[in-house]
């Protein structure tokens, strides 16, 4: 039912290693688009999701990253390599705006392998719909990215589709507000002829690779916005401190004494996850775990929301 969609970055590969369990329990689906040429941390990760016979998707066409331009290795050291044995997964090939039809064609004729079309910009919906009609690939699922249009989606009429939608405006760090809307995909998507949804957790869909120095700190919290009818709803918890360029440990203090006063009080929304847990276990200790952590430990709070509101035990 939920597909995140996730960087192969590494505190994202390192959420996904240690959630592994709770994924599978969860039956969640994650996307995962490889980004680094180094692929150790993208190996541990899959093995604890295999471990514990997860599904998820490995896009196979990065299309930013270390591997955008050359994705021989991740088909040789990967999908060839460390997921030859493993059955509980799908290649997911990514059609963008300036893909050729081609692509999908030759694509199909060379690999015999379960695939998910990630449909990212493309727009010959009807062209695909005969390719994949002419050639009978194995199709898993196929996943619409954004604001890919009804008329579109419905040249794959009768497969299983997935909508998945940013809900994340990326700003800089002093300029978020407190709270602003996420997404509704979670209580909308049936009504769209859908099978699932996501989003990409607080990352966003731009890319960004490494960032410069922290001019604030922020940390982003979803949560259920009861007042907006159940949509989810995102917290932006800043420090005082927003121009100057060092001491980010006072400012990730300034920023987690604003979330835990907010978890705090009478009227919180925030669900108490295992991530809130440990975020007011570092506020308990006065400890800073830098800012790649506070981003995994966001991310993790979010999958464990989706859980809690799609009825699965979190």
């Amino acid at each position: 039912m939920y597909f995140p969609y996730l960087r192969g970055k590494q505190f994202e590969l390192i959420m996904l290693r240690e959630m592994a369990p709770s994924i599978a329990e969860w039956g969640f689906v994650p996307i995962i688009e490889p980004v680094r040429s180094n692929f150790s941390p993208l190996k541990r990760a899959i093995a604890s999701l295999t471990e514990h016979n997860c599904r998820f998707v490995l896009i196979a066409n990065p299309g930013v990253g270390d591997l955008s331009n050359n994705p021989s290795s991740l088909w040789t050291d990967i999908i060839q390599g460390s997921l030859a044995e493993y059955n509980n997964f799908s290649v997911g090939l990514c059609l963008t705006a300036s893909s050729p039809l081609h692509v999908a064609e030759d694509f199909f004729k060379e690999h015999n392998i379960p695939t998910t079309i990630i449909h990212d910009g493309f727009s010959d919906g009807k062209g695909l719909a005969t390719v994949i009609h002419d050639t009978s690939p194995d199709i898993n699922k196929h996943v619409f990215m954004n604001n890919s249009s009804t008329l579109y989606r419905k040249h794959f009429a009768g497969t299983d589709r997935i909508l998945v939608i940013d809900g994340f405006t990326s700003r800089p760090n002093k300029e978020y507000p407190l709270t602003e809307p996420f997404s509704e995909l979670y209580l909308t998507f049936a009504e769209m002829g859908c099978v699932g949804f996501g989003d990409y957790l607080i990352a966003g869909k731009d890319y960004r690779d490494g960032g410069g120095p922290a001019g604030a700190v922020a940390i982003h919290i979803s949560y259920v916005d009861s007042a907006a009818d159940d949509a989810i709803a995102i917290n932006h918890f800043i420090s005082d401190m927003t121009d100057v360029l060092d001491d980010i440990a006072s400012k990730f203090a300034e920023a987690l004494s604003k979330l835990v006063e907010a978890v705090n009080a009478g009227s919180s929304q925030i669900y108490r996850s295992n991530a809130i847990e440990e975020f007011l276990d570092l506020h308990k200790k006065g400890h800073y775990p830098g800012l790649g952590y506070v981003k995994k430990l966001s991310m993790q709070h979010h999958l464990e929301l989706v859980a809690h509101i799609v009825n699965v035990e979190a």
